[in-house]
């Protein structure tokens, strides 16, 4: 019958797709291609609706198998890409997208400029305005590659410059590519989203054409405008360039706040440290000690010398000074249970001083503080210090042992 047939064909369908999934997940992109044959062979007879039409898992399925493919080659996907363009309206714009970032890959940039330039011209009905966001995503990615364009021909006049010689045609032609990335770049950082790669480049172009108002502009619009996702590169953006234009440690420091809200581990809390560090003001050398025991509470700065020298440099001060315990116990209190184990074991110690005697060194400091001159990690290090006869070693040692008292007021 004719239910009969199409509830055989669905379930032999399913099975093929089946057959397909498993084939990718084991990479065994031979059989997988065999098997989507099979399954693009037998589409004529589906007459199903399916949220997910039959076109788009050849799309998608079929492009991932000919990138991997070991017998595959750019002519083969090119022409595959031209025939999915065709399938349907709908999804054109998205294959023109994934059709120019393969090229990308493969370094063809003109044919990839060409592909952007024939998707922005393309037109058909109310499908035009429907795929709106596709279109400004083209647009933007064609504004890239004019920053591209950019960018090599500055770079040519630059060497130019330094001969004595002076291109006129060449820049012109910067001059042009600059009018048609600056358009481009600034259109789609208008819409709220992630636009870290068009953010930069755009700055990259104001700045370098003295346009620096127009540049922090742009910056703080993306770090601070509540319609765009938080995005921790917007605020290291944004602090960078402030860096580079000489702006106040309090600017610097308010757009680092912002990111260690966001990210306590990511790598500029070592400056942000620094910078408060530096502070007259009691408040933000509190912050300070607050910022570097939160980067350390992550196993990516485990191993970080510098990160254990700023904590090491600001509990030695307070220690020595006797002002200020209370800061170190408050952040020690939360973490008492488990540093022990996560930082300061003897296998740890053994490790460390095999593989970097200056990291051994400063952990060694802030362990025979914080757990007392009986630690495993203090003793273990400070041993071999000792052993080996290093001068710095013996005054570590000496260090901790005079002020053991602290740690026992600490832990009492």
């Amino acid at each position: 019958s004719s239910h009969e047939h199409k509830l055989n064909f669905r379930k032999s369908k399913e099975a093929c797709l089946s057959y397909i999934q498993d084939a990718l997940l084991q990479k065994q992109w031979k059989r997988a291609a065999e098997f989507l044959t099979c399954y693009a062979e037998s589409l004529e007879k589906d007459y199903s609706r399916e949220h997910i039409g039959p076109s788009e898992m050849i799309w998608r399925i079929g492009s991932e198998i000919l990138w991997h493919h070991s017998q595959s080659s750019m002519k083969e996907f090119n022409c595959f890409m031209e025939q999915m363009k065709t399938l349907g309206v709908k999804r054109y714009l998205k294959v023109c997208l994934e059709h120019v970032f393969h090229l990308l890959c493969n370094g063809q940039i003109d044919e990839a400029y060409q592909n952007l330039s024939l998707a922005e011209s393309w037109r058909f009905g109310e499908q035009t305005a429907i795929q709106d966001k596709e279109m400004k995503l083209i647009e933007a990615y064609r504004g890239l590659l004019d920053y591209y364009s950019w960018s090599k021909r500055k770079n040519i006049l630059l060497e130019h410059s330094e001969d004595g010689f002076s291109d006129l045609a060449v820049e012109q032609e910067m001059h042009g590519y600059f009018r048609k990335a600056a358009v481009s770049l600034k259109e789609i950082i208008k819409i709220p989203g992630v636009w870290d790669v068009f953010v930069k480049c755009y700055v990259d172009l104001l700045e370098f054409y003295g346009d620096h108002n127009e540049a922090r502009q742009v910056l703080n619009e993306y770090a601070y405008n509540s319609k765009f996702p938080a995005n921790p590169n917007a605020h290291v953006y944004l602090y960078q360039f402030l860096k580079r234009q000489g702006e106040s440690k309090k600017s610097l420091i308010s757009a680092l706040k912002i990111l260690h809200d966001i990210v306590p581990s990511h790598e500029l809390m070592i400056d942000f440290n620094t910078m408060l560090q530096k502070s007259k003001k009691r408040k933000k050398r509190r912050l300070g000690l607050e910022v570097i025991f939160a980067a350390l509470d992550y196993a990516g700065w485990k191993e970080n010398a510098k990160a254990w020298s700023c904590l090491a440099r600001q509990v030695k001060q307070i220690v020595t000074s006797e002002k200020h315990l209370d800061w170190i116990k408050q952040e020690w209190n939360s973490r008492k249970d488990w540093w022990p184990a996560f930082h300061f074991s003897r296998y740890l110690a053994k490790r460390n001083w095999q593989e970097n005697k200056s990291l051994s060194y400063e952990k060694a400091l802030v362990a025979g503080i914080l757990l007392g001159k009986d630690c495993k990690y203090f003793k273990y290090v400070s041993h071999q210090g000792c052993k080996a006869q290093l001068k710095r070693f013996r005054m570590l040692k000496k260090f901790v042992n005079r002020h053991n008292p602290v740690y026992l007021r600490m832990s009492g």
